[in-house]
């Protein structure tokens, strides 16, 4: 919200946690919510997790963004249809929005 975006929750089961617009915007986007881990045995990648109770990856029908919470941040990227989402800690920023 701090970032200019209206957030609303779903009242009823749905496959995404969010919803957002960005103020001003007509076209309101899905979001599901994770957290991130770190990965030592990687190199301290920072991996997402992107699966559903069923073991299925998210897919663009289920969400548009997810957003991975890492310790006080929380990144913003695409759902791209994979089961997880890896970046290393020295370009998360290029590759990840930080909200």
């Amino acid at each position: 919200m701090a970032n200019g975006y209206e957030v609303a929750e779903p009242v009823v089961a749905e496959p995404y946690d969010l919803l957002i617009r960005r103020e001003g915007d007509r076209k309101t986007y899905r979001v599901q919510v994770k957290t991130c881990r770190v990965r030592e045995d990687r190199g301290n990648a920072v991996v997402v997790y992107a699966k559903k109770n069923n073991g299925e990856p998210y897919t663009k029908k289920d969400c548009d963004f997810f957003i991975g919470v890492l310790d006080d941040d929380a990144y913003m990227f695409e759902c791209r249809g994979m089961g997880e989402y890896w970046v290393t800690s020295d370009t998360i920023n290029e590759h990840w929005t930080m909200l």
